[in-house]
């Protein structure tokens, strides 16, 4: 039986269950706009919605500036922490691999206490985009010391450089939030990641930035399976190594990028969804990145109502209730089943 034949057979096994990942989106979205310290229902939500009977009241001010971008902040947020993850694993060939290691939470939390402490800034819609900036910054950071020496960019010396920024990068901020009350106050906010108070201007300003890296990120998908095979294996197929890792390490810093500062660092999504989605689909990444991009905000929406139900009428972070649920997933992952290769 020739490839071409075999191909298109699982295609046809694989694209229902994209379809029924977005249904399943579809559901936790519309519980993520009505589920809450107050409840809301269908009707007004749709009436908000179409903007029949929005009198100005407190359900529907609820409903649009506070829910539905939040909802869609946690899509866009969580489809990019899921496909950042998984082109890192696949670039790096290391199933360990996301943005926390790589130094985009440190880079990120480095430039916004630089904006706090010297530039006087306050508010997650203006430092937002210093996090953006330090975020990008470190992950070229970790690009260009891992790319030095004759071997270029390996996926050990990518891992190493990302452990090496990450440790600095840390301890430097660590160092002068611990003399400024004032950063040491307005990071801890940042930090803990959050979809709370995410409001309508900080969506509209990363979404360009996420929506790009998304459909970007697609087009990375035979050439993450040519990676999958050794760099030999990939040159012998006609692919240029080396700028597919710049190119692929680009992409992952806007999506991380973004994803961080519009939210904070946010863990296990872009590290444990991957895995979920190569279980599901195989091996192969033309399949991986768009499981792993509906996958992702169903388990980061999921983590977000959670957290608003579980200690109403206050609520947890998602970062919080991610970091319970998804430690032990991820021991279960690799006690039980078989850590899969990027």
């Amino acid at each position: 039986m020739t490839v071409t034949t075999i191909a298109p057979r699982r295609a046809a096994a694989l694209v229902p269950g994209l379809a029924v990942l977005g249904a399943v989106l579809a559901v936790v979205a519309f519980l993520s706009v009505t589920q809450g310290s107050r409840d809301i229902g269908l009707s007004e939500v749709l009436r908000a919605l179409g903007g029949l009977g929005d009198d100005g009241s407190t359900n529907s001010t609820v409903t649009l500036e506070l829910r539905v971008p939040r909802t869609l902040l946690g899509i866009l947020v969580g489809a990019a922490l899921g496909v950042a993850g998984a082109v890192l694993q696949g670039v790096t060939r290391n199933p360990l691999a996301d943005a926390g290691i790589m130094g985009v939470n440190s880079g990120a939390a480095v430039f916004v206490v630089f904006a706090i402490t010297v530039l006087g800034v306050r508010g997650a819609g203006v430092y937002v985009w210093f996090a953006f900036a330090g975020a990008i910054a470190a992950l070229v950071l970790v690009y260009a010391v891992a790319s030095l020496g004759r071997e270029g960019a390996t996926p050990i010396k990518l891992a190493l450089a990302g452990a090496a920024v990450t440790a600095g990068l840390g301890s430097m901020t660590t160092g002068i939030v611990m003399t400024n009350v004032d950063a040491l106050n307005e990071l801890r906010f940042w930090q803990v990641g959050s979809l709370a108070g995410r409001y309508a201007p900080i969506l509209t300003g990363v979404a360009p930035f996420l929506i790009a890296g998304l459909v970007a990120s697609l087009a990375f998908g035979r050439s993450l399976n040519g990676l999958a095979l050794g760099e030999d294996v990939a040159r012998g197929l006609g692919q240029r190594v080396g700028l597919t890792r710049a190119a692929a390490f680009g992409v992952v810093a806007v999506l991380a990028g973004a994803s961080t500062a519009a939210c904070g660092p946010i863990v296990f999504v872009g590290l444990v969804v991957p895995h979920v989605a190569r279980f599901l689909c195989g091996p192969d990444y033309r399949w991986i990145l768009p499981y792993s991009m509906l996958l992702a905000p169903i388990v980061l929406l999921v983590a977000d109502v959670v957290g608003r139900l579980v200690v109403t009428p206050d609520e947890l972070q998602v970062g919080v209730v991610l970091g319970l649920l998804g430690a032990p997933v991820f021991v279960g992952i690799v006690r039980f089943g078989r850590m899969s290769e990027a």
